[in-house]
């Protein structure tokens, strides 16, 4: 009878240990709450959705644990992600720069519209430029820089036809940063800032003519039903971050730590990998194909820029749009880019003489 009750009670015991082992694990995982960009573009279907929601589970063994969703599902327009953010309404978040930027120019740095048209020399821009952004993020919202990614080419599409830049003139372009609104005016055309959530219904009822987003988005987003007609000039990369919580973060033990990190750069990396496939992907599915994400074919009529495009585009660059964007950033901030971005791109921003 003892030998039965010493057996009973130490089973009774492995049992209690192994229901406190399971609690303890229980009370150790850690919920990380994320908004993503768009649900209806490749980025987040591919990259962002699949990370949090299933990938960091896996290889964090249940540590860390991811809940995502796109902020069309929030019903969000992307301006107010990263007060959101630093309220701790969420502990992650993807986005674009230039949806903070009017609380601050120095976001746009990385993404200068025009300046930059190999997405290689893009992101040395983006590694040059990220320990700013990580101090204005951290500075400003109480969150950690944790990834720069482009999205792919930003190009023009509207609903006539664009044969050369002197047809946009008068034209009521869509723009997302003001950056993208310097160089509209400067080719004599209207920017109208939009979250890309409104641009089909503003194209639908005559509110817009124009569109400056990437290929993929405008495929993705349908575009060509509304716009049929596309200028492919690029003006811009649509540079996107990733970023957390810093108050989150300083809850992650320190391999929590690592394993995040290392997750995030090899996100991170494959991200810009794709991007620099997706162009030509997305234009073949835009015009006549043939298209290999297996929906329909666009069938725009694309219009490629002309060397004379080209070199004004160019012009507009270095002569309008990175002296507006050193003014509003101030002497301080230019200096910095100059060590940073112009260093990589032998340019040095200065403000005009009004």
């Amino acid at each position: 009878m003892k030998t039965i009750s010493k057996i009973s009670a130490a089973l009774l015991l492995g049992l209690l240990l192994l229901g406190i082992g399971k609690l303890s694990a229980a009370q150790d995982t850690i919920i990380i709450k994320a908004v993503g960009t768009w649900g209806y573009f490749t980025n987040y279907q591919k990259h962002e959705g699949p990370f949090w929601n299933r990938h960091i589970a896996e290889v964090s063994d249940g540590q860390l644990v991811g809940e995502i969703k796109p902020q069309n599902e929030l019903d969000l327009r992307g301006f107010e992600i990263m007060r959101l953010v630093s309220k701790g309404v969420f502990d992650f978040a993807f986005g674009l720069p230039g949806y903070v930027a009017p609380e601050s120019a120095i976001f746009e740095g990385s993404d200068l519209s025009s300046l930059v048209q190999s997405i290689a020399e893009q992101k040395q821009v983006a590694n040059a430029y990220f320990p700013t952004m990580a101090r204005a993020f951290a500075e400003k919202y109480n969150a950690r820089l944790m990834m720069l990614y482009p999205f792919p080419s930003q190009m023009i599409w509207c609903d006539s036809l664009i044969r050369e830049i002197d047809d946009l003139k008068g034209k009521r372009i869509r723009v997302f940063l003001t950056t993208l609104g310097d160089f509209a005016e400067s080719v004599g055309a209207i920017p109208v800032s939009m979250p890309f959530h409104d641009v089909a219904r503003a194209l639908e009822n005559d509110l817009i003519d124009c569109v400056i987003t990437s290929a993929m988005s405008a495929y993705t987003g349908k575009l060509y039903r509304v716009a049929p007609y596309g200028f492919t000039l690029r003006v811009g990369w649509g540079m996107a971050f990733g970023v957390m919580n810093m108050n989150k973060w300083q809850q992650l033990s320190e391999g929590q730590k690592a394993l995040l990190q290392r997750e995030i750069a090899r996100l991170n990396e494959g991200m810009w990998q794709e991007t620099a496939t997706e162009d030509s992907t997305a234009l073949a599915c835009l015009g006549d194909g043939p298209c290999t994400l297996g929906e329909e074919n666009g069938n725009m009529v694309l219009v490629e820029p002309s060397e004379a495009d080209l070199a004004r585009r160019d012009w507009v660059a270095k002569e309008v749009i990175l002296p507006r964007w050193a003014q509003r950033c101030g002497p301080e901030c230019a200096a910095n880019w100059n060590r940073t971005v112009g260093r990589v791109l032998g340019l040095r921003a200065s403000a005009k003489a009004p």
